[in-house]
């Protein structure tokens, strides 16, 4: 999965902030005083900025895990070896028939006056 140009872009532009933010934060410890809504709004920034590049790597991350072997069925015997320990299939149609008789459950929905 490749980055768009306008979220590259964007990420370039954040990183350019963040590389500002630390370039004033060593001016600070340096004896020059800043203006404390600069620091919120950077400290903001930064947090943003984590926030921004860890997203980008869970999709690399989830993207390279999915596209790594599409042949790959090992949930599938998964799902089964569950089934076959007593797992109740949500889907079965005799389960979902159950659960919609349920007033309880309908109620607690709020789809049954009392």
């Amino acid at each position: 999965m490749e980055i768009t140009p306008i979220l590259s872009k964007r990420v370039k532009k954040v990183f350019k902030k963040l590389a500002q933010k630390l370039s004033l934060d060593r001016q600070k410890y340096s004896g020059v005083t800043t203006n404390p809504i600069k620091n919120v709004f950077l400290n903001k920034l930064t947090k943003n900025t984590i926030d921004m590049y860890e997203r980008n790597c869970d999709i690399k991350n989830f993207s390279k895990l999915v596209l790594s072997n599409p042949e790959n069925d090992s949930h599938n015997k998964i799902v089964d070896e569950l089934f076959s320990n007593g797992v109740i299939d949500p889907f079965e149609d005799e389960k979902l028939l159950k659960l919609s008789d349920n007033t309880k459950f309908l109620r607690e929905l709020g789809l049954l006056d009392d």
